[in-house]
């Protein structure tokens, strides 16, 4: 879709000022593909603050330890759940960001890749807009680890890098569904509860590489960052706010 204006892009920005619950917050990113794939919505961009969270993947659920790890999340007051993209387990909370951005698209398969590399420099970008040395690739020892994740740099010591963006893609007939998670406070809990749930899966990362950025800009919160993705998302697009309430009342959890 065109700004009829301008012929750039637009992208509806939808603002989700609480978490409907944490099983309630991933079903209503596939509700949204749902109804981008048929047309019902147009290319739109979902910001929420998530509720305490583990986001399993599929691998991790065939492993003997996943009980003991789901376990784990809900005794630090996180809720397991098992996603539908995505590899390892990331945890989230109310200290993060998630974005999800929902297109429909005709062919959606074909640039698959291609959209982890640029969303990957989109959200460095943003970051390093907020004053983060951020930037794009692995670490080692990070978990969920993946190609296309945003690392940070403490200037004061770069031999010390965090992983602060994971990224997951969910591909269907029609439409796409990109869903990052960005940590910018409070790392403390999310480093305990995946050292925890790593133990019990039997997999081996560095619990310092979990981290969040204002670990490395101090001060730094959630709505300035929000603000910094805002202002590059508005170099590529045109942006056009919605009210929350509007998607509020879909049908959860029949994509």
């Amino acid at each position: 879709m065109q700004d009829a204006g301008t012929g750039r892009r637009e992208l509806t920005v939808v603002r989700q000022e609480r978490s409907l619950g944490a099983a309630e917050d991933l079903d209503l990113a596939l509700e949204l593909l749902a109804r981008a794939k048929t047309g019902r919505i147009g290319p739109t961009l979902r910001l929420y603050r998530p509720a305490p969270t583990v986001a399993f993947g599929q691998r991790d659920t065939r492993l003997p330890g996943f009980e003991a790890a789901a376990q784990a999340c809900r005794d630090r007051g996180f809720e397991p759940l098992v996603r539908k993209a995505g590899g390892r387990a990331a945890a989230y909370h109310q200290g993060t960001l998630v974005v999800d951005h929902i297109e429909p698209h005709a062919d959606a398969i074909a640039g698959s890749k291609t959209r982890f590399g640029f969303f990957g420099e989109l959200l460095a970008e943003a970051l390093r807009s907020a004053g983060v040395e951020a930037a794009v690739g692995e670490i080692p020892g990070e978990y969920c680890p993946g190609e296309y994740s945003v690392h940070g740099t403490d200037r004061a010591n770069p031999a010390h890098q965090v992983k602060l963006v994971g990224t997951a893609q969910r591909v269907v007939s029609g439409g796409w569904l990109f869903s990052s998670v960005i940590v910018v406070e409070d790392s403390a809990p999310i480093r305990g509860v995946l050292t925890d749930s790593y133990a019990a899966l039997g997999l081996e990362w560095d619990p310092a590489t979990a981290g969040a950025a204002n670990d490395l800009v101090p001060g730094l919160d959630v709505r300035t960052v929000e603000d910094a993705l805002l202002s590059t998302y508005a170099g590529y697009a045109s942006l056009r706010f919605a009210d929350f309430s509007g998607y509020a009342g879909l049908d959860i959890g029949k994509a």
